[in-house]
C-alpha cells in the first residue's frame, strides 16, 4: 500500500507550508494559470520538481487573484533568483473560448471545473503584475502560451497580428518548447551568479535586445520585421515557413526579428531529450495527486481524466497543419525507457484509488513510441515538417514491436486488470498500402494486440476529412487509407467476436475545405455507418500552418491562395453537415445542396425530405392520410 501522503510531499503553495519547511526565503516562485496537480502531465509540476532537484527552494502560486486583490502575488515576497510564469497546460484563449468565440462555461484545470480562475492572455497579465510589484526581480516565462506566441503571430480572438509575447509581457527571458533542458542550464547559470537578464547563450530561449547580439556558435536567419508583416501578409506567411523549419531541425539556426526599435532573438532548440533525460523527468518524486488544498472544491476534470494514465513519449512527426504538438514538443520522438514506464505502472497499482484499470498507455499519438530515423545523419539535414506526409520517409523506423512488448508486459502485471489506449492512434501507420516499412509484420502484431486487449469499448482515430484536396492542406493521408484501416480493424473484430466501434474525428471549415466537401464528407461517412459525434470546428491556433492560411489566405510554403471559410455563417454552414441525421437539419441540407446544384448528393445524404420528420415522400403521404 502506498504510504500516507503528508502536506510536505507537495511543493508549497501556501505561506504555512513555507514555514513548515523552516525557509526564510524562496529561491524561485512559479505563477501558474492552472491549479497545482503534482503529476508529470502538468508542466507546472514538472518545472517545479526540476527546480527542486537542482537544489533550489521553489514555491507555486496557482491561479492567483489578478482582478481586485494582488495579495496572492505577494504572499511569498521576493524570490531570491526569479519568478517563473506560465498560463498553464493550454493557451489561455483556447482554454476560455470556443471556435465561435463564445466563452466556455468550465475549465478542466480548475477544481470543480469552474471557469473564471485565470485571465485572458494570462502570461501577459501575470508578468505585468509581477513587474509592477517587483520591478527589479527577473521573470522567466514558458509553457504552451509563451511558446506558441514567441514570434509575430495571428490572434484569432482579437482578429489581428500580434508581436512576440515578449513585447507585451515584460519578461527577461522566454523558454519555448519542452522546458527541462534549457531550465537546467538556466538554473546552473543563476546559481553561479549570472543574472537571468544576462543569460544569452542557452539554447531554446528567446529574449528582446536593443540590437542584434553577436553569436559565434550559431548562424543567424532574419525574419521580416513585425512592422513589415503588418503591412504585407505574404511576408508573415514566408516568416512562418522559416520558423517551422528552424524549430524542427537538429542543426538549426538562430532566428532574429526586428520589433519596433528592438530585436527579438530566438536561440536554436536542443536536440530531443535522450531516454535517460526523459526518465529523469518522469521519475521525479511526484505525489501524482492534486494539492490537498483543493479537496473541498471538487475534482479537477483534467486530472480525473489522466489520473491512471501513463505518458510514454513526447513529440509527433505527423506535422498536421492545424496541430500545435510539433510546434511545442517537436517532430522528433523522445521516448522513456521500458524500465521507467513499468516503474510508473507499479506506482499506479499502489495508488489507494486504483481499481486495476489503466486508462491510457499513450502519448501525443499513441503509436509513435521509439520511432525515429534509421540514419541520424539524414535527420540532421532534414527540413521536412512531417516525416509521413505526403509519404512516409524511407528513413523512418516505424516498428511497433517495442510498443507491443510494453503492452504485453503491462498486461502481465498482477495488479493490472486492463490497460487501455485512450490516446488517438495514427491509423495510417498501420495500413500496409501507406506504410511500406512493415517488413516483419510487426504492425499486424501490434494491431491484433491493440484491438483484442487495449480498446475501452471504442477506438478513437482522426482521419479529419474525406476530401483529398482538404487532406493535403491538413498534411493528412487520403481517406482511402481509412477505409483500408477499417477493413483490417473489422476483420480482427470479427475474428475475435468483438464489437468495439471506431470513433473517427473530423474537422469542419478547415482551410481548403468548401461547403460541398463537407456534404461529401457527411455522405461518405453515412455510407460507412457513422453518425458523427466527435466533431469540431476549426480554430486558428498560433504557430500552425492552418492559422497562417486562415489569416493570409495563402499557404506559407507555396504562397498560393487557399480558400477558407472565415465568417461565422460560413463556419456554421459547414458544421451543420455533420448532423445530417437530425430531423431539424435534413430539409435545410436538401435546400442548400439543391441551390449548389448537388441534387444527387442531397438524395444520397438525406433522401427526398419533405418535413422535419425526415420521412420519405411515401411515408410522408401515409402519415398525412393518418392525421386526416
Amino acid at each position: 500500500m502506498i504510504r500516507a501522503r503528508q502536506l510536505k510531499d507537495w511543493l508549497p503553495i501556501t505561506k504555512k507550508e513555507i514555514e513548515m519547511r523552516g525557509w526564510n526565503e524562496v529561491d524561485v516562485i512559479i505563477v501558474s494559470g492552472d491549479a497545482y496537480v503534482d503529476h508529470p502531465s502538468y508542466g507546472t509540476a514538472v518545472i517545479g520538481r526540476i527546480i527542486e532537484s537542482e537544489g533550489f527552494k521553489v514555491a507555486i502560486i496557482p491561479q492567483p487573484n489578478w482582478k481586485d486583490d494582488l495579495r496572492d502575488f505577494k504572499k511569498f515576497g521576493r524570490p531570491k533568483y526569479f519568478f517563473g510564469v506560465t498560463a498553464g497546460c493550454m493557451d489561455s484563449m483556447v482554454n476560455h473560448y470556443t471556435a465561435n468565440k463564445r466563452l466556455r462555461s468550465n475549465d478542466s484545470y480548475t477544481p470543480g471545473g469552474e471557469a473564471g480562475f485565470r485571465p485572458d492572455y494570462a502570461t501577459v497579465v501575470y508578468t505585468k503584475i509581477l513587474k509592477e510589484l517587483y520591478p527589479d526581480v527577473p521573470v522567466l516565462i514558458g509553457g504552451i502560451e509563451a511558446s506558441l506566441r514567441r514570434v509575430t503571430h495571428y490572434d484569432y480572438w482579437q482578429d489581428k497580428l500580434l508581436p512576440t509575447i515578449l513585447e507585451d509581457a515584460p519578461a527577461d527571458l522566454l523558454v519555448y518548447g519542452m522546458g527541462e533542458q534549457p531550465l537546467r542550464d538556466i538554473l546552473k547559470a543563476v546559481k553561479s551568479g549570472v543574472p537571468l537578464s544576462e543569460i544569452r547563450e542557452v539554447r531554446q530561449v528567446a529574449y528582446m535586445a536593443p540590437h542584434v547580439p553577436e553569436s559565434p556558435d550559431w548562424n543567424t536567419v532574419e525574419l521580416a520585421s513585425h512592422e513589415d508583416c503588418l503591412n504585407d501578409k505574404l511576408k508573415y506567411a514566408a516568416n512562418f515557413k522559416i520558423v517551422e523549419v528552424e524549430s524542427n531541425k537538429w542543426q538549426a539556426n538562430r532566428i532574429i526579428q526586428k520589433v519596433g526599435q528592438r530585436t527579438l532573438v530566438i536561440n536554436p532548440p536542443y536536440k530531443i531529450m535522450t531516454e535517460e533525460e526523459m526518465d529523469a523527468s518522469f521519475d521525479l518524486p511526484y505525489t501524482r495527486m492534486p494539492h490537498p488544498k483543493y479537496s473541498k472544491r471538487g475534482p479537477i476534470p483534467s486530472y480525473e481524466m489522466i489520473k491512471f494514465s501513463i505518458n510514454m513519449h513526447r513529440g509527433c512527426f505527423g506535422g498536421c497543419s492545424f496541430c500545435t504538438i510539433s510546434a511545442h514538443q517537436g517532430k522528433f520522438i523522445a521516448s522513456r525507457s521500458e524500465q521507467s514506464i513499468l516503474k510508473e505502472v507499479d506506482e499506479l497499482v499502489a495508488h489507494p484509488e486504483f481499481k486495476g484499470y489503466i486508462s491510457d498507455l499513450g502519448g501525443p499519438s499513441a503509436n509513435m513510441y521509439r520511432m525515429k530515423g534509421k540514419d541520424e545523419s539524414i535527420c540532421n539535414r532534414c527540413q521536412a515538417p512531417s516525416c509521413i506526409h505526403p509519404v512516409i520517409c524511407s528513413n523512418l523506423d516505424t516498428s511497433h514491436k517495442p510498443l507491443t512488448e510494453i503492452y504485453r508486459k503491462v498486461d502481465a502485471h498482477p495488479g493490472v486488470k486492463k490497460a487501455f489506449v485512450g490516446s488517438g492512434i495514427r491509423y495510417d501507420l498501420l495500413v500496409d498500402d501507406f506504410n511500406k516499412n512493415n517488413q516483419d509484420g510487426n504492425h499486424d502484431e501490434y494491431m491484433e494486440q491493440l484491438v483484442t486487449r487495449h480498446v475501452s469499448g471504442r477506438l478513437k482515430v482522426a482521419p479529419e476529412h474525406t476530401s483529398d484536396a482538404t487532406l493535403r492542406v491538413m498534411r493528412k493521408p487520403s481517406f482511402k487509407y481509412f477505409h483500408k484501416f477499417k477493413e483490417k480493424y473489422d476483420k480482427i473484430q470479427e475474428k475475435h467476436s468483438l464489437k468495439q466501434p471506431l470513433i473517427p474525428y473530423f474537422i469542419s471549415s478547415h482551410p481548403g475545405c468548401e461547403e460541398a466537401d463537407m456534404a461529401h464528407l457527411a455522405a461518405e461517412t453515412k455510407d460507412m455507418g457513422f453518425r458523427l459525434e466527435q466533431v469540431q470546428d476549426f480554430t486558428p491556433t498560433p504557430m500552425t500552418v492552418a492559422e497562417v492560411i486562415y489569416y493570409t489566405g495563402v499557404h506559407p510554403y507555396t504562397l498560393q491562395p487557399v480558400k477558407t471559410a472565415k465568417s461565422p455563417e460560413e463556419k456554421q454552414v459547414q458544421n451543420r453537415y455533420f448532423f445530417w441525421y437530425k430531423p431539424e437539419v435534413r430539409n435545410w441540407i436538401r435546400n442548400r445542396l439543391t441551390k449548389l446544384g448537388e441534387k444527387d448528393l442531397a438524395n444520397k445524404l438525406v433522401g427526398n425530405t419533405y418535413s422535419h420528420s425526415g420521412n420519405t415522400p411515401k411515408q410522408h403521404k401515409k402519415n398525412k392520410s393518418k392525421r386526416r
